[in-house]
């Protein structure tokens, strides 16, 4: 029996090339310092662990991260605002958080905007803790913004979410 799968479910999946246009077009709706279709390129280009969720034929979500020494690093998750709000961002911290224990990371680390409270309340959902702050992270409005360093160790034994 063949699995058929239903275009109105989102479905997981590893990011291509050929999502970067529609990856750039999210993230410019959703942030006013967006990443470059460059820095997207690149990451896939550098073989980042790079996902995105599909909905009808499109791209609503997407998550990068690298990996290496024993440590992993969330460098961007994002929601398309109209599929905000069901889920896709958690399931998609999840999934990450399983492909570094996969990569044998001990710790994961990301950076937050201490603005953006709906990440900030996911992250700490899942057991993220504030390790630090890099000031002037951001670019912003009226000129640069902070970043909340937060980290999650890993169980030996990889992650369970």
């Amino acid at each position: 029996m063949n699995a058929v799968r239903d275009p109105l479910l989102p479905y997981l999946r590893p990011m291509n090339q050929d999502d970067v246009l529609q990856v750039f077009a999210i993230e410019s709706e959703v942030y006013p310092y967006p990443w470059t279709e460059s820095i997207f390129r690149d990451c896939l280009q550098m073989g980042y662990c790079s996902w995105v969720f599909e909905r009808q034929g499109g791209v609503v979500a997407y998550g990068l991260m690298s990996t290496g020494a024993g440590e992993a690093h969330i460098l961007n998750l994002c929601v398309h605002p109209q599929h905000q709000g069901q889920g896709l961002g958690r399931r998609m911290l999840q999934h990450l958080l399983q492909l570094a224990a996969r990569h044998q990371a001990q710790t994961v680390f990301l950076e937050v905007r201490p603005s953006n409270h709906v990440a900030f309340t996911l992250y700490h959902s899942l057991g993220f803790n504030e390790i630090g702050t890099r000031r002037a992270y951001y670019p912003a409005k009226n000129g640069r913004e902070d970043a909340l360093i937060l980290a999650k160790e890993l169980a030996p034994g990889g992650w369970s979410g």
